[in-house]
């Protein structure tokens, strides 16, 4: 059996006589679930080199190591798919994703994933880890997307976005001119009953909150805003967006002119041509994931990624700020 690089930590002198449970489970973060499968392992868990049970007490300098067991996802098909990657360490792989690829194999879509690729990576590399992305990017969706390369991980930044402590940011083209400088959408999220793909708005669904600054508009036709997620439900931005009547732009699924303006946005049909022409121009949803950022698991430190905006996003930008000016 061979593992990942140990986690350690060494027992400070205010915590003299802890339990081993209380140093794994409040000092190092560990899940009831992880802690479980690391007991069923020789190496799993060890205090000095030493395996220990968990009702153990440790001593003022003791060093407690956790090692978990290497994985890989032999369900992935390895492709030779290029990635650009924003960082990797132990612990993490952070790419730029780009529009047109999905993340993950589904039924019926097997190969030339995100996975296929990143699998393909490792094992060139000669490591073994199991496919597990810490967040979804819709297929037509660009920007930064992170994967952990083993459970603790995983879990670790799985919890900060549960407690809302990761920050997702995102650049959008919507149709029409928004006129307030920034805004929140507050409305609850849910599968509309009628077509379980596509999420709507309504009272019976889940809270969702997706807070945008304007940083740019382009006449009456469209708007560049920045998003920021405070949740995290399927289709949000594109739901919230289309909700108060600025659909994104080239959005084939959300993107019909509809909904109802609230305050602090308005709709207008000048522009709308040349917007509609924009739209078609870039082929998918303008929508870029452009930061993530978080406490890395290994060590707590913040860490802040960044995806510039990729090429068909600029050049659509630079199309409706020269339509603007005629």
């Amino acid at each position: 059996m061979t593992y990942y690089e140990p986690l350690s930590y060494v027992v400070p002198p205010e915590e003299d006589g802890f339990t081993l449970k209380t140093i794994l489970r409040d000092r190092m973060g560990l899940s009831r679930k992880l802690l479980s499968r690391l007991k069923l392992t020789n190496e799993g868990i060890t205090v000095n080199g030493e395996r220990r049970y968990t009702n153990t007490k440790v001593r003022a300098g003791d060093r407690v190591e956790v090692r978990m067991e290497e994985e890989q996802s032999d369900d992935i098909l390895p492709q030779n798919i290029p990635i650009e990657l924003l960082h990797e360490d132990d612990h993490l792989l952070v790419l730029n994703k780009p529009a047109g690829i999905i993340v993950h194999p589904t039924i019926g879509h097997y190969t030339n994933t995100i996975a296929n690729a990143v699998v393909h990576h490792w094992l060139q590399a000669g490591r073994k880890h199991r496919f597990r992305p810490v967040h979804r990017l819709d297929k037509e969706t660009s920007g930064v997307l992170a994967i952990a390369k083993n459970p603790y991980a995983h879990q670790h930044i799985s919890e900060q976005m549960q407690a809302g402590r990761v920050e997702k940011r995102y650049l959008a083209v919507v149709r029409g001119r928004v006129r307030d400088e920034a805004g929140t959408v507050d409305a609850p999220i849910d599968r509309d009953p009628q077509s379980p793909h596509i999420r709507i708005v309504t009272a019976s669904g889940y809270p969702s909150v997706t807070h945008y600054e304007t940083v740019e508009r382009f006449g009456e036709a469209a708007t560049l805003v920045s998003i920021r997620l405070e949740t995290g439900r399927t289709h949000q931005i594109r739901v919230h967006m289309k909700h108060i009547g600025h659909p994104l732009l080239g959005d084939s699924l959300y993107g019909a002119e509809g909904g109802e303006a609230e305050a602090g946005c308005a709709r207008s049909d000048g522009g709308a041509v040349a917007a509609a022409d924009e739209a078609a121009a870039i082929g998918r949803q303008a929508l870029h994931a452009a930061v993530l950022a978080f406490a890395h698991p290994a060590d707590g430190r913040p860490v802040r990624f960044e995806a510039p905006l990729p090429a068909d996003m600029i050049r659509l930008i630079e199309r409706l700020r020269n339509d603007s000016f005629r």
